[in-house]
Order: C-alpha cells, then structure tokens, then sequence
C-alpha cells in the first residue's frame, strides 16, 4: 500500500512539473528584452535592466520606463505576446516554435503578435496576405497542442 502511494505521488508530481508553458526567451528575457507596453503604444523599444519585473511565468521583462512597468503590473495579460512569444505564422501554419524578430509585430484586437523576419522571409507579411481570421485560430489551436513541449 505503502508503494502505491509513492507511485501516485511520483505520477503526479511529474506530470504537475511536466505541465509548465514553454516561453521564448533568451537568458531568462522575454522578447530579447523588448518592451511589451511599448508595443501598444506604436513600437518595439529595447527595455532596460534599471525597469526589469520577472512575472509569475517566470520570464523576466524589461521596460522603457517606470511608467510601462506599472502598466504592465497593473495588467500583464493584457500586455504578454502571443503563442509564448514564438512566430504567430508558424505557430498557425506549421506548429513550429520559431524564435521571432522582436521589431516585427503585430497589435490585432488588444493582442500582441510577434513574427520570424531575416532576410527575404517576412513572415508578418504572410501572416497579413494569407489573412489572420483565417490563421489566428490555427495558431491557436496549435498553441494548445505544442505549448507544454
């Protein structure tokens, strides 16, 4: 009886720890150290170390100014990218966590969508073509699916 406790607890355990969302990140930073409040105000602006704020999600966010941080501690969901902060084109079309450029976004309907942009492939410019009624809810879907891996 005795083991079949500590199986369950084991069980258990590993799937309450194997639960957590994947975040893209680079050094514990969010959007390479973008500012999300800033992109609801018109643009991707490099945050600073002096205004930092590490969120329940356990990513770290930099910003601008006092001013954005409180923003963004008055109302973080409001102000967190999209699908992790990976590539919304190819969360929709491929399932792919794809790290993004963080200077090409997205504010669609009080949401921050970030996108994969080198060279000649601009994925935002896909993303705005092949139209984002029709993607959006693929990303989402996809999103569910990929989002704990």
């Amino acid at each position: 009886m005795k083991q079949i406790a500590i199986l369950t607890t084991i069980f258990f355990t590993s799937i309450l720890s194997g639960q957590k969302i994947d975040y893209n990140q680079k050094k514990g930073l969010a959007l390479e150290g973008y500012d999300v409040v800033a992109y609801f105000e018109g643009g991707a602006k490099e945050g600073s170390s002096n205004y930092q704020f590490k969120h329940s999600n356990g990513l770290n966010y930099r910003f601008v100014s006092q001013k954005n941080l409180d923003t963004f501690k008055e109302n973080p969901k409001k102000y967190l990218p999209k699908y992790g902060g990976y590539c919304a084109y190819a969360m929709a079309t491929a399932a792919k966590k794809v790290t993004p450029d963080p200077e090409t976004f997205e504010i669609r309907n009080g949401e921050l969508f970030v996108f994969y942009n080198s060279w000649t492939n601009n994925t935002l410019k896909s993303w705005l073509k092949e139209s984002p009624k029709v993607l959006k809810p693929k990303a989402d879907a996809n999103w569910e699916k990929v989002k704990f891996k």
